[in-house]
């Protein structure tokens, strides 16, 4: 049987030594910072990371990129030479149309590479969400799976990943498109801090909001602690962008104080998602009840 390589996009936030544990690679996307496009390296350093949610602190605006179709060639290339098969695990549609430019392309390639299959998959999910959803798969097609099973076996899975996020504004989500909610939450009421997740359909929604920073930060714990499910056998994954250590360090303790998961892993929301969520973003991710809430139902 062909061996199924996972590859991933730079929205999935993994870090450089989750991907060579797991031997998951990703397609580069971009950041535009007056006129000059860089690659959006999941390798920066904390430097790096300063440096962007600076930009965007003093009122600078960064924009976005999908994944080029040569950067898709180039990655999906490499695999393929080596007789591998493809899963990509993509971030949601809802946010990029990186899924659609990888199917058009993986039609050519398959033509191209007689008996190969390249599957590319929605993930309905972005940030460390989608990274989750790859590590899971990697591991599958570790067992030695084909890639339609690690596609079926990915596609139910993504129906339970659940997402929880704390920002310290919908301003830097509702200039970039990225997420939908009523009028009411876009009111800037001093200190009401909104509440992120995702629904069924991978759209990014509003779905509360609570009176300050701390409180926030302890809604997100207490929404993962309600409707994750066999917590003892999960990570808890936290992504945040550029938050304080004491910070960071106190939702790690919340975690870990209120959910009995196996290990809690920290990165940071990395530089696609980081430029239209902005600064101070908190996001728990694991594994809970089916996800069936729609944000057009509300």
């Amino acid at each position: 049987m062909r061996r199924v390589q996972i590859i991933t996009d730079s929205c999935s936030d993994l870090t450089v030594g989750l991907m060579e544990e797991y031997g998951i690679d990703y397609a580069q996307m971009n950041t535009v910072y007056e006129g000059k496009t860089s690659p959006a390296d999941l390798g920066w350093t904390p430097d790096q990371v300063h440096a962007l949610y600076d930009i965007m602190r003093n009122g600078g605006r960064v924009t976005t990129t999908q994944v080029p179709v040569d950067e898709f060639d180039r990655v999906f290339r490499k695999y393929l030479d080596q007789g591998c098969d493809i899963v990509y695990i993509g971030c949601s549609l809802k946010q990029s149309g990186s899924v659609n430019t990888a199917h058009v392309l993986s039609k050519k390639l398959m033509e191209e590479y007689p008996g190969s299959v390249i599957s590319c998959i929605d993930s309905k999910h972005a940030c460390m969400g989608e990274g989750v959803l790859a590590i899971d798969a990697a591991k599958y097609a570790a067992e030695g799976k084909s890639a339609d099973e690690v596609t079926s076996h990915t596609l139910e899975r993504l129906k339970y990943l659940h997402q929880y996020c704390t920002v310290h504004s919908l301003d830097a989500l509702r200039r970039a498109g990225r997420v939908k909610a009523s009028a009411a939450f876009f009111g800037n009421l001093l200190g009401v801090k909104p509440i992120l997740s995702v629904d069924a359909d991978g759209e990014q929604a509003a779905i509360k909001k609570v009176k300050g920073r701390a409180a926030s930060l302890s809604e997100i714990v207490s929404l993962l602690k309600e409707h994750i499910r066999d917590a003892g056998s999960q990570t808890v994954y936290i992504a945040h962008s550029d938050c304080s250590e004491e910070e960071v360090a106190s939702v790690v303790a919340a975690v870990r104080e209120s959910i009995p998961c196996k290990d809690v892993f920290v990165g940071y929301i990395g530089p696609i998602i980081g430029a239209s969520i902005g600064p101070d973003a908190v996001a728990l991710f694991a594994f809970g009840d089916e996800i069936t809430f729609r944000i057009g139902d509300k």
